[in-house]
């Protein structure tokens, strides 16, 4: 059994007491400074980098090797779970936190199964970050707010509240797909979409691309009515 090696108080948690090291990848900037910001050098934190997107976390972390990478589950060009997957195949000893403002329990369970260490919603990211930074650099795991050190439990009473509640239906969209969805029943443009989420409208386009092949529809209009009719959206009003 391993044991942590912390050679000086709780401000220096890293290895051989050096701060730990942090890449951040968040596609919006405001959240990317925000958490910066948090993580400041007096409490044992050092942000080495920060990604716009999937392919720059992969970049950003083989070049920096960090400690930690908290990653956005909903990034551009490639989505947080398929970026997770390509780090811990070439830097497995990365430790992976998933910064999202949602995840279902199904994705939760196969972030956890690919190898992330962490999850932290982002309306709990003031109250939440630095404790689960801890946690994870000290070998634990973070999920609904605790430090967890029997991954295996809680992956089983997660498993079991899948089992007894199962998630609606999606059609395999992801979570920004299903924003995307939201938007187009809204009747937003592509520029619109483009514009609200920070991403090109090319990107937009091959997320409705990939919406249309996964819903079988064809136009906007019949994906709207798809979207409203299946509930993959929710009526505000």
């Amino acid at each position: 059994m391993k044991a942590a090696t912390s050679k000086s108080g709780a401000h220096s948690i890293g290895h051989s007491g050096l701060p730990v090291r942090i890449v951040i990848a968040d596609d919006h900037p405001v959240v990317r400074f925000g958490v910066r910001n948090m993580l400041a050098p007096e409490h044992g934190f050092d942000v080495v980098g920060e990604a716009e997107d999937g392919d720059v976390a992969i970049t950003q972390t083989l070049e920096h090797e960090p400690d930690i990478l908290l990653l956005d589950l909903q990034m551009p060009r490639l989505p947080g779970l398929e970026t997770m997957r390509a780090i811990m195949s070439r830097s497995p000893g990365v430790k992976i936190v998933l910064l999202t403002s949602a995840i279902t329990t199904q994705q939760l369970i196969e972030a956890l199964q690919i190898g992330a260490r962490g999850i932290v919603l982002k309306d709990s990211v003031a109250g939440d970050l630095s404790q689960a930074v801890r946690a994870v650099a000290g070998g634990d795991y973070w999920i609904g707010g605790e430090r967890v050190v029997n991954l295996v439990k809680a992956l089983h009473d997660l498993m079991q509240r899948a089992a007894a509640q199962p998630e609606r239906k999606t059609y395999g969209l992801t979570p920004r797909e299903l924003e995307v969805v939201s938007c187009i029943v809204e009747g937003c443009s592509n520029k619109d979409i483009a514009k609200q989420f920070s991403i090109s409208e090319e990107t937009v386009k091959r997320h409705l691309s990939n919406v249309f092949d996964k819903t079988g529809v064809s136009t906007r209009l019949e994906l709207a009515l798809f979207a409203i009719s299946h509930k993959l959206v929710q009526a505000d009003n």
